[in-house]
C-alpha cells in the first residue's frame, strides 16, 4: 500500500511559528525595530483588513532584504541546530520517527519560507513545499517565487508536486484554516493531531 503524508510545519509539528522566531535570531535588533513599525499591519492583518501575503513579504524583507544568499543559508543552518528538535511536538517527532519509508512519501508543506524550513525537511526525510524565496545574483530581493503557499495554494503546490504519482491513501495534518483546502482534499485530514 502506497501512502502520501502532508504534513504543515509551523504549529502543526512545532510548538511555535517559525518565521518570527527565525527572524529575530536573524537579527534580533532589526528584528525589535521592524516588528514594531509592523504592528499597525499586524492589527489590520487580525481584523482581516490586510493581505497576508503582502504584510508577510513587508515583515520579512524588512529584515532579510539586500542579505546575501551564502550568509541567509549560514543562519538558516545555526537557526536549525539551535532549534531542533526542542520546537518540534515530541508526539510528531515519535510519528515522524515510525515511518516507513519504503511504502509512504512525505511532504512538508508550509507557508513558512524554504529559506529556513528546508534543514528541517532534510531531517525528517520530507520533500519540502514551501513559500519560495526569490534570489538575484545570490541577494535576496524581498520577493517570493510564486504565491504565498497556504490555503488553496498548499493545495495546488501538493499537486504539482505529486503529479501523476497514484496513491492508495494520502493523509494530511494541519492546525489552521490555511490548512483546510489540504485536509479537505485528503482520504484522511487530521486537524491538530499532534497537539
Amino acid at each position: 500500500m502506497k501512502k502520501l503524508y502532508c504534513f504543515d510545519f509551523d504549529g502543526t509539528l512545532t510548538y511555535k511559528d517559525t518565521m518570527f522566531l527565525y527572524l529575530k535570531f536573524y537579527d534580533s535588533a532589526k528584528f525589535r525595530i521592524q516588528f514594531l513599525k509592523h504592528i499597525p499591519l499586524f492589527v489590520l492583518l487580525k481584523l482581516k483588513l490586510a493581505d497576508t501575503e503582502k504584510v508577510k513579504k513587508s515583515f520579512i524583507g524588512s529584515i532579510l532584504k539586500g542579505q546575501n544568499e551564502t550568509k541567509i543559508k549560514e543562519k538558516s543552518k545555526l537557526f536549525f541546530e539551535a532549534h531542533y528538535p526542542k520546537i518540534v511536538r515530541e508526539n510528531a517527532l515519535d510519528f515522524i520517527k515510525n515511518i516507513d519509508h519504503d511504502t509512504t512519501e512525505s511532504l512538508m508543506v508550509t507557508a513558512s519560507l524554504d529559506i529556513w524550513t528546508q534543514p528541517f525537511a532534510e531531517a525528517f526525510k520530507m520533500e519540502l513545499v514551501s513559500t519560495k524565496a526569490e534570489f538575484k545574483d545570490g541577494v535576496f530581493t524581498g520577493n517570493f517565487v510564486g504565491k504565498n503557499c497556504n490555503g488553496k495554494e498548499k493545495l495546488e503546490r501538493i499537486k504539482k508536486e505529486i503529479a501523476d504519482e497514484k496513491f492508495d491513501k494520502i493523509i494530511a495534518f494541519g492546525d489552521t484554516s490555511g490548512d483546510r483546502p489540504m485536509l479537505n482534499w485528503a482520504n484522511e485530514g487530521h486537524y491538530q493531531f499532534f497537539h
